[in-house]
């Protein structure tokens, strides 16, 4: 289907929304009807015509490539014209932009695409994202209106298909979100060692005739710094250790694969939202090292800053991952995947408890693991929805934040037996950064699972009315 020169484009790469659905799949409004009485005789596959419209399609519309593919999801009406209900009847097209034969190339005919709006961003860009309309007329194919699209999978098996790709690429955003955090991190790190600013304080006050220090030297900074450092790090160990339980998905042993993807379904939530918040933390912070200069153009952290924004909220906001991970990931096959996922912890946890320098770090997270279950049951313990998931969220950056710490422990142990008794700089960061996470950030599980355990009612019965200034 897609040229040598195509490019596949989406904010999702499979998700196609009206712009009323947003987050509700089930709402998604554009059609796809079958186009001729030979439409499943297409080389190309089930040949149809949608009609619709899609936002938020990063690189939806430009002169960068040959082509450009959509991956639209739409629905089929059923016999008496109407759409079918929720998501259940949600399908998946291939609809370039420029139509092609079944050997890969152009005819030279431009599908019923158009351009209907750019959305103007904070950050990112660099890079377009757009409003399209499908099959309004203003290209028709074949002298009418309707964009041509080929059926992927069977009718009605859109979302699978969606989410077959969108877990992947949640995993891209979180990586993607590290990756902009390390920079923040790396450019405040070398600000730091140049920028002179400031004089030691002694017992006999400060001395105005010696000169300043390098801003590193100050505690305050050496906090903020150390915090990036946790922050990405432990982003980056999350991410890769999604990336193998992905690679295990497709080539480990037959036995094994079942509960390797259970795991990626419950970290998959987290993948995308722990670094997607933490490491836009650490541009924050990046911004407050270098001070006034970083509110400016000067320096590049303030740019950071705006493209790390999107990060929570594309590829499922935020709070629908909360949503996602208490409300399903850890109820499904009777929580099967987070005990497994325990079980992996306190693996860890059992092996750094080996080792005396992190006694005290593996008791951390076990007793963090274990504050984490006890919240679980006790928010579904009423069996209410709506009790439960009112404070998904919290939820959501607590499991994070346990998740995390894990791995900086398993990072630690793996720091001490290199170390060996050595003095080594990079060994000496990698330990200290774990005791920055544990001594400052773990703690502050605890206040948000104390919501969650006792299904706080605060947020839930707010109303309206109550919102007026």
């Amino acid at each position: 289907m897609r040229s040598r020169k195509s490019t596949a484009s989406g904010s999702a790469p499979c998700a196609c929304r009206s712009r009323r659905a947003g987050s509700s799949l089930s709402d998604i409004l554009t059609r796809a009807t079958p186009d001729g009485d030979d439409f499943a005789q297409d080389e190309l596959g089930p040949r149809y015509r949608l009609t619709g419209n899609k936002m938020w399609i990063s690189n939806g519309e430009h002169d960068l490539s040959e082509n450009i593919v959509h991956l639209v999801l739409a629905k089929i009406p059923a016999a008496d014209g109407k759409l079918v209900p929720g998501a259940k009847g949600i399908s998946l097209f291939i609809v370039p932009r420029l139509l092609a034969n079944a050997a890969g190339e152009l005819t030279g005919e431009r599908n019923d695409v158009a351009l209907a709006g750019l959305n103007h961003k904070m950050g990112w860009r660099g890079l377009p994202n757009t409003l399209l309309n499908f099959g309004e007329g203003t290209f028709p194919v074949g002298g009418r209106p309707g964009a041509v699209g080929y059926l992927v999978g069977r009718p009605g098996d859109g979302l699978k298909c969606m989410f077959h790709m969108m877990n992947e690429a949640r995993i891209g955003v979180g990586l993607g979100a590290v990756g902009i955090g390390y920079a923040g991190y790396e450019a405040s790190l070398d600000y730091a060692r140049n920028r002179k600013q400031g004089r030691p304080s002694t017992p006999a006050g400060k001395d105005p005739a010696s000169p300043p220090v390098r801003i590193i030297e100050h505690a305050d900074v050496k906090r903020m710094l150390l915090a990036q450092k946790s922050y990405v790090e432990g982003g980056l160990a999350l991410e890769l250790y999604c990336g193998r339980l992905v690679d295990e998905a497709r080539t480990g042993p037959t036995g094994s694969v079942a509960a390797i993807k259970a795991l990626l379904e419950i970290l998959t939530p987290i993948a995308k939202s722990w670094p997607s918040e933490w490491c836009l933390e650490a541009n924050n912070l990046a911004i407050q090292v270098h001070g006034g200069y970083g509110y400016t153009r000067d320096f590049p952290v303030e740019q950071y800053w705006r493209d790390n924004r999107l990060n929570m909220i594309h590829e499922g906001t935020h709070g629908i991952q909360g949503l996602d991970l208490l409300g399903r990931k850890v109820l499904m096959d009777d929580g099967r995947a987070l005990g497994l996922l325990a079980h992996r912890i306190g693996q860890t946890v059992q092996q750094a408890g080996e080792h005396a320098e992190l006694k005290s770090e593996s008791a951390a997270v076990a007793r963090g693991l274990q504050t984490l279950l006890d919240a679980t049951r006790a928010a579904w313990s009423t069996h209410q929805p709506d009790e439960a998931l009112a404070n998904a969220t919290p939820y959501l950056q607590a499991f994070g934040h346990v998740v995390v710490a894990w791995l900086w422990l398993d990072v630690a142990c793996a720091a001490v037996v290199a170390a060996a008794g050595r003095d080594d700089g990079f060994l000496r960061g990698k330990l200290q950064a774990a005791r920055y996470f544990f001594d400052f950030e773990l703690p502050r599980i605890d206040a948000w699972l104390a919501v969650v355990a006792a299904r706080n009612p605060t947020c839930r019965e707010m109303q309206d009315a109550w919102f007026e200034t």
